[in-house]
Formats: structure tokens, sequence, C-alpha cells
């Protein structure tokens, strides 16, 4: 079964072209040590909650928007190897290449497929 990695990212919504344009040079390096898919999504329908929310788990401001991504891997292994390799990658570091998001606000983490239909 598949292992995906998910992250939950607020963008400065007048930064949405900067943060494609990283999210593509991302997705390449991704590719290239292993993943099979990288899914970017810009929050379009993200409502506040009262208790819980993807605003409230970002810190979302009023000048951001809320993004919904994933990376798709074969496997767990082949996911730890490739996520090393992509964190070593000179052309996703911040001092190469600025992350067009706070990355102290992101949320990530790395989950096993238990239902894929």
């Amino acid at each position: 079964m598949t292992y995906v990695d998910g992250f939950v990212v607020a963008v400065l919504t007048e930064d949405r072209e900067a943060y494609r344009r990283f999210a593509e040079l991302a997705a390449v390096v991704f590719k290239e040590n292993g993943a099979l898919r990288v899914v970017e999504c810009w929050g379009d329908d993200v409502p506040e909650g009262k208790l819980t929310s993807f605003p409230m788990a970002v810190k979302r401001k009023d000048d951001e928007t809320v993004v919904f991504s994933w990376v798709v891997w074969p496997s767990r292994q082949v996911r730890d190897e490739g996520m090393a390799a992509v964190m070593a990658d000179p052309r996703v570091q911040p001092d190469m290449n600025p992350m067009p998001f706070d990355g102290k606000r992101m949320i990530y983490g790395g989950f096993e497929v238990i239902l894929d239909v």
C-alpha cells in the first residue's frame, strides 16, 4: 500500500503565483526522489471553525490563504529515503530558494494508506 505525506500551510494570498512556482520546483525534486504524485490545492472554501479548522491550525491571517497538499510515495521505505534526499537538495533549501510561506506554521505528517478506492 502507498504512503502519503500531508501538508497544510498559510500563504499570503498575493503570493499565489510565487507559491505555485515553488511547489512546481519542489514537485520535480520529490518525483526525482521516488514520489509518485504531488498535489497542491489552493484554499477556496475553507471555513473558520469554532473549535478546530484548517485556518485555526495554521494561524491564518486575514491576508493569507490555506494551502493543502500531499505527496504519494510507493512505500514508507521509499518515502523515508526520498524525503531525506529532498531535504538535502539545494534547490529547495530556504537559503537558496526562500519558501513563500512561514514554515513554522506548517502542519505535516506521514500517513499509511488504509483505504484507496
